[in-house]
């Protein structure tokens, strides 16, 4: 386990952060323009949760309604309005896991450890050539933009998972499925898995 801290959430429906993907967000709420002061006054993260259910689908307390399973958010840049709000863009950080919420502020707040990917058997090879093959299927699944995607896609496996993660068509179940995997090769294999069949390679 990693070392623990306390963040305010931002939780969002169906949303799941990956680590090194760039998200823009537009902040409107009272609450979170409360947050967003925090953070920019502090330089701290925030975390990205998931809502799993809505108030209309379920009547427990909003805290238990979010994912306890999460990404540290860095803001990069932000842009306040004349009317209070503001437009950001952050970048997804290390996962964590929420220990114990905190309902003392306006805000949702937690207790987090920090949950690193720990070390697979796999060399750097072997996770390349895996990455490699992600991104393969992805290319398929999106042919008229696949100049592009080779074009914008990064040479780390770990940052392919994510860029591949952003455009498959993945359920938020099947996102933080593989966020919450425990090695790097189980979330490539994982994100793999979810490749559509008519995207797949052919052995």
């Amino acid at each position: 386990m990693g070392s623990e801290m306390q963040v305010p959430l931002f939780p969002l429906p169906s949303l799941v952060l990956f680590p090194g993907q760039m998200l823009p967000l537009y902040v409107f709420e009272p609450r979170y323009r409360e947050l967003l002061a925090r953070v920019q006054a502090s330089g701290e993260p925030f975390g990205i949760v998931r809502i799993r259910w809505s108030s209309e689908e379920s009547p427990l307390p909003f805290h238990e309604r979010v994912s306890r399973l999460g990404t540290l958010a860095h803001v990069t840049r932000a842009q306040r309005h004349e009317d209070g709000t503001s437009s950001i863009l952050i970048v997804g950080g290390e996962r964590f896991t929420v220990q114990d919420f905190d309902l003392s502020h306006t805000y949702l707040s937690a207790d987090v450890a920090l949950t690193p990917l720990e070390q697979g058997p796999l060399e750097e090879s072997a996770l390349d050539a895996l990455a490699r093959h992600l991104l393969s299927g992805v290319v398929r699944l999106h042919p008229d933009d696949a100049e592009a995607i080779l074009e914008n896609a990064p040479g780390d496996p770990l940052l392919v998972a994510s860029f591949a993660a952003a455009l498959l068509p993945l359920t938020p179940e099947q996102r933080e499925e593989a966020l919450g995997a425990p090695t790097l090769l189980d979330r490539l294999e994982a994100l793999l898995r979810f490749v559509p069949l008519e995207a797949r390679e052919l052995n």
